[in-house]
């Protein structure tokens, strides 16, 4: 008797693991990152600048996409009191201190002397300008991404961004544009570990396997904000590549 509970222990432990590990490959590369349309302006003849001057993006509450689905959503929001608009302002104002702040934080984990500002640039100063807008923000569909996955109700943040070099005693001069974008990704929902548990014989164990993780994933962040991190992301490397072209950052800090 023994042997038979321990043989269904170990089953069942076994299904549960395939199911787990099978989720955990794909919550490692669900979330999508990309920098697309890059334009260059100007060739900068070696120009090594003192500092990477990082402006707060602008954002447009109107262009936010609320997260609106299931009852606990609308709930929170009649007991908290704040119209679709306040939460909008809420969401872009998140949006772009989020991005702002790790464009800058990514860059000086590269060696570059980044600083978040919003005053004019020294006169005096070799500068590199970082400035844009955050585009689309959309919230996404949590009961869709945990019910479905496939990349259904998929969180998304988009940014426009400009880069310009400013030579001391001079004026700044557009460097390149690019847009970046990130989103929730592929995040693997109930009904897809439910089929991996379906072909071991556990479709329960790995259905709770399965909302398990992803509950975890989104308390971890897998919303506006960490798009809009995932976004800074992209964005702090393509300026870093600026100067690894022009000889002020090795390129093997840039990662």
């Amino acid at each position: 008797m023994f042997a038979a509970l321990n043989s269904v222990r170990l089953t069942t432990l076994r299904s549960a693991s395939a199911a787990l590990a099978f989720s955990a490959m794909l919550l490692s590369g669900c979330a999508a990152a990309s920098v697309t349309n890059t334009a260059q302006y100007s060739t900068l003849t070696r120009a090594n600048p003192q500092n990477v001057y990082v402006y707060t993006f602008a954002s447009n509450p109107a262009s936010v996409k609320l997260d609106n689905s299931g009852l606990i959503h609308k709930l929170s929001a009649s007991f908290s009191g704040s119209s679709e608009a306040a939460q909008q302002t809420q969401q872009a104002a998140e949006a772009s201190n989020a991005l702002t702040d790790q464009v800058v934080a990514k860059l000086q984990s590269m060696g570059v002397h980044a600083i978040r500002t919003d005053a004019p640039p020294p006169a005096d100063q070799d500068v590199l300008i970082v400035e844009g807008a955050v585009g689309a923000i959309d919230a996404g569909n949590q009961r869709r991404r945990t019910l479905i996955g496939l990349g259904a109700g998929k969180s998304e943040v988009t940014a426009h961004v400009q880069v310009l070099y400013k030579p001391a005693g001079g004026m700044p001069q557009l460097v390149q544009t690019f847009d970046a974008d990130a989103n929730s990704g592929h995040m693997p929902g109930v009904a897809e570990t439910a089929g991996v548990g379906a072909a071991v014989g556990h479709v329960a164990t790995s259905a709770a396997a399965g909302g398990a993780l992803h509950v975890g994933a989104e308390h971890k962040g897998d919303t506006v904000t960490s798009d809009a991190k995932k976004v800074a992301d992209s964005v702090a490397k393509q300026v870093a590549q600026i100067g690894v072209a022009q000889g002020w950052v090795p390129g093997d800090l840039v990662k």
